[in-house]
């Protein structure tokens, strides 16, 4: 028997991406799409779902098994309190519990709408968490900045290759889904089309989750609106440690990922957007620059950066194999 899915916040990007993924799961069925919103009309079918986009009922989760919450920052705790009393897993795409400190996640994101929630929350990054994950009811899904800087990063941290003295520079430029489907002076076509801007410098939200995964706040990271609609390439440069160079470094992330289905390192050669686009991977290359380590990573940031990442952490907690419905 097909696990029972429900999509809160099916009509935006990350939730229509869901279905997308869900609709195409050999084991797993959409049991039902809804708005996040309270007192929202249905609306028409998202494709590729033939079914309407429903009002808000948290009595149809009970049958459900597991929940998808595609919702804006702050709304998410209501709806995960719901679906887990229903006993169903749940695995938010919003910030609302990526944070560990309440006062981290007060100065970034406002009021703290999930406190009682926070310790339950595993943070979904199932390449480092992947035990805590399949154990869990509640999953907190990386932001998608942090999945692109973390997964070439956080190895060689852990492994002390890389110089903390040094300032690690994270470079990172998104498509304008990244900023959501509401429409924002800045992400119409009009301000996207034929330009290339930073945004958010020094102030992004992403900023404290990448120094909460990384362990340091030696990154500083800057953020780029690239004139495409999907996919995020983060240039990575930082100082090796003494007596380390690319070739070692290239070598830890081969043997960190050699068993990972959804982290691929190059050899040789830098990745670029299109040959992650639609897809779950991370494609990681590495050069050495006058003595500085460049790391290039590329992820769709509708995929590895959000629902394809929910769909790996959902097949985690019910179960399934870990690659279901994210390889073609």
């Amino acid at each position: 028997m097909k696990k029972r899915i429900a999509v809160l916040g099916a009509s935006g990007y990350t939730g229509r991406e869901v279905l997308r993924l869900v609709s195409r799961h050999p084991q797993m069925e959409v049991a039902a799409a809804m708005s996040a919103r309270v007192g929202a009309e249905p609306e028409p079918p998202e494709l590729p779902f033939d079914g309407p986009i429903e009002a808000l009922d948290h009595d149809r989760l009970a049958d459900c098994d597991g929940v998808f919450l595609c919702t804006p920052h702050g709304a998410a705790a209501m709806h995960a309190r719901a679906a887990l009393e229903r006993g169903c897993k749940v695995v938010d795409l919003s910030a609302d519990f990526r944070l560990r400190d309440p006062a981290v996640h007060a100065s970034t994101y406002g009021e703290d709408h999930g406190p009682d929630l926070r310790d339950r929350a595993v943070y979904g990054l199932p390449e480092f968490h992947r035990a805590e994950v399949a154990a869990a009811d509640l999953i907190a899904n990386p932001g998608c900045y942090p999945t692109s800087v973390s997964l070439p990063l956080r190895p060689l941290i852990e492994r002390g290759l890389i110089d903390l003295g040094a300032d690690v520079v994270a470079d990172c430029k998104s498509g304008a889904s990244g900023a959501g489907k509401t429409p924002q002076p800045r992400t119409v076509f009009g301000s996207v089309h034929e330009n290339f801007l930073a945004y958010g410098v020094g102030t992004h939200r992403h900023q404290p989750e990448i120094w909460q995964t990384l362990g340091t706040d030696r990154v500083l990271f800057v953020p780029h609106l690239l004139p495409v609609f999907r996919g995020i390439l983060a240039t990575i440069w930082a100082r090796p440690a003494s007596g380390v160079d690319a070739a070692s470094i290239r070598t830890a992330l081969v043997e960190t990922y050699a068993d990972e289905p959804f982290v691929r390192v190059y050899e040789r050669g830098m990745p670029e957007l299109n040959r992650v686009q639609m897809t779950n991977f991370c494609d990681i290359g590495v050069a050495d620059v006058h003595g500085r380590v460049v790391l290039v990573s590329v992820i769709d940031n509708l995929v590895k950066g959000a629902a394809g990442q929910a769909l790996q952490n959902m097949n985690l907690v019910l179960g399934l194999p870990e690659t279901e419905g994210l390889l073609s």
